[in-house]
């Protein structure tokens, strides 16, 4: 489990691990699990925040919770209230200082893996 930075979040804002706090395992943990991977290809595709509700996941919205909070507590993606709507967006500066190639290397090899599996 990610470390949680010392001050807890205001109401309506979410907790996010400080760019020190963000550690490989934790990464990786995130980005082995399919459906994360899949937020994580949607999220990479665009440079716009997206809302929770425009990911087409084959989960319940309780599970694609879960997978939310498992993507943002590890450093993968900022998460944040707009309005009544939570968007979401890749920290992908952030990925690329502490990682430098691992987050382009995991795109790459999902994006062939889904190519040949017609996923």
């Amino acid at each position: 489990m990610t470390p949680r930075s010392p001050n807890p979040p205001a109401a309506r804002e979410l907790d996010h691990p400080a760019l020190g706090e963000i550690r490989l395992e934790g990464v990786l943990h995130a980005l082995s699990d399919p459906v994360r991977l899949q937020i994580v290809r949607t999220l990479a595709a665009t440079e716009e925040e997206l809302a929770c509700s425009v990911f087409e996941v084959p989960v319940s919205k309780s599970t694609t919770t879960h997978h939310f909070r498992v993507l943002r507590e590890s450093g993968v993606i900022r998460q944040c209230y707009r309005g009544t709507a939570k968007v979401s967006a890749l920290r992908r500066g952030d990925l690329d200082l502490l990682f430098p190639g691992l987050l382009e290397s995991v795109l790459t090899a999902a994006h062939r893996q889904a190519a040949r599996t017609g996923g």
